[in-house]
């Protein structure tokens, strides 16, 4: 029976559908709009089937469906003058919808159905959410847009034309040190938008989890500070420590992105200690102080500055030219030592050298050790911070805790060869 049946039969069925559902929104459309609006459940239909037919009698020639596109556009233009007359609201939509559907019907003599079908859905979606997606003008600024332009500027533009070969007898791979810089970045403006989509709501405890995944250091001090104006001890010593539990989830997934070898080794352990942060800062949030509700004053700065992106690239060089020369004049001592040394400012760079170095030009363990190091180091500083620019009672319980997870820290070396 099916033999029966001539294989652009099908096509034209799937494009009558296709085009109908394009009509069938304009129809929709046109009965609320109040104004004149070309075209309807008839008209998109034929118009497919036209290019369909176009594209067929030229045996898919790209000349005879483009002089078809032309005419089409013509009667479109023809149609959009004459709502340019009669209308002060006149949008071009219809018309661009035409041309959309002459298109689909080649696109469908083609043989390319799952990408007519596709397109015809994405239009379907695009034309139903006009004013969902109008509004996004009023909800997100220009400043937002461009922080994501950065973004995308950042991964799918540098990244791809960087050379992925090693220079120099370091080893040193332009390609391995920007996807760093991408993968640090990603994270931070993930926790970035959600801090600014959640605003003020999870008060201290979600900012300084979101602040943990963006910087667990930063968002210690900014509590700090904030501390030092409250009276809320056990809020903020709890909040902070949430902080340093949220950077070791944040180091094992950059581990296991970067070195699956030394993220076998370190998720584990790591993760065992984000598990005692957040539970620990949890129970002593739950232990309230006396006082009002503290509501969050923190809001993330954009961490897509490209200037902060290739300072980050740099220091992340030099990160890993300074392992690599400790490692070959000073031997595992050195390098604990710029471990502890790197873990008091900015850590991801220094351990993600080691991730990219690890079992290569730096043995396993070696890496390994200076990641628990440079953490536990890391958290030392943390308390530091919040003891000088907190309150008294916020400061010692912050400096307390984050003391005891940094020499908890420490007890995965034992495991390290």
């Amino acid at each position: 029976m099916t033999d029966l049946i001539p294989p652009e039969a099908t096509q034209i069925v799937l494009v009558l559908f296709l085009s109908f559902l394009l009509g069938l929104e304009r129809e929709g459309r046109k009965a609320t709009a109040g104004h004149y609006i070309f075209g309807g459940v008839r008209t998109f239909p034929l118009i497919g089937l036209l290019g369909f037919a176009v594209a067929h009698a030229v045996n898919g020639a790209v000349a005879g469906v483009a002089a078809g596109l032309a005419v089409v556009g013509a009667f479109l233009l023809v149609s959009y003058l004459h709502k340019l007359r009669t209308s002060e609201d006149a949008g071009v939509t219809t018309e661009i919808t035409g041309l959309f559907t002459y298109v689909l019907g080649a696109l469908v003599h083609a043989g390319a159905l799952w990408i007519a079908a596709t397109l015809v859905v994405v239009a379907m979606l695009l034309l139903e959410l006009k004013v969902f997606l109008e509004s996004l003008t009023e909800r997100i600024s220009s400043e937002e847009i461009v922080t994501f332009t950065k973004f995308l500027l950042l991964t799918v533009v540098i990244l791809p034309v960087v050379p992925d070969r090693a220079f120099t007898a370091f080893q040193l791979n332009p390609y391995k040190t920007w996807l760093v810089v991408v993968a640090v970045s990603g994270i931070s403006y993930a926790s970035y938008l959600l801090l600014r989509a959640t605003h003020s709501r999870g008060g201290i405890p979600l900012a300084a989890l979101l602040g943990g995944a963006y910087s667990s250091t930063l968002i210690t001090v900014v509590l700090a500070r904030r501390a030092a104006r409250e009276a809320r001890p056990n809020l903020f010593a709890g909040s902070i420590l949430l902080a340093s539990g949220v950077m070791y989830v944040r180091l094992a997934i950059l581990l296991a992105v970067f070195n699956a070898a030394l993220a076998a080794i370190l998720a584990p352990p790591f993760l065992a200690l984000a598990a005692l942060a957040l539970v620990a800062g949890a129970f002593w949030i739950r232990r309230r102080d006396a006082g009002d509700r503290v509501e969050r004053e923190y809001q993330a700065r954009n961490p897509l500055e490209l200037r902060a992106a290739f300072l980050f690239a740099a220091v992340f060089v030099a990160a890993l030219v300074a392992t690599h020369l400790t490692l070959r004049f000073l031997g595992t001592a050195g390098v604990y030592a710029l471990a502890v040394v790197m873990g008091t400012t900015d850590v991801d760079p220094f351990i993600l050298g080691l991730a990219q170095s690890g079992g290569a030009a730096t043995s396993l363990g070696v890496a390994a050790g200076g990641i628990i190091v440079a953490a536990a180091a890391n958290n030392v500083a943390k308390g530091a911070y919040a003891f000088s620019f907190a309150d008294r009672a916020t400061g010692v319980r912050a400096l307390a805790a984050l003391l005891a997870l940094a020499a908890a820290g420490l007890v995965p070396l034992l495991l390290v060869r």
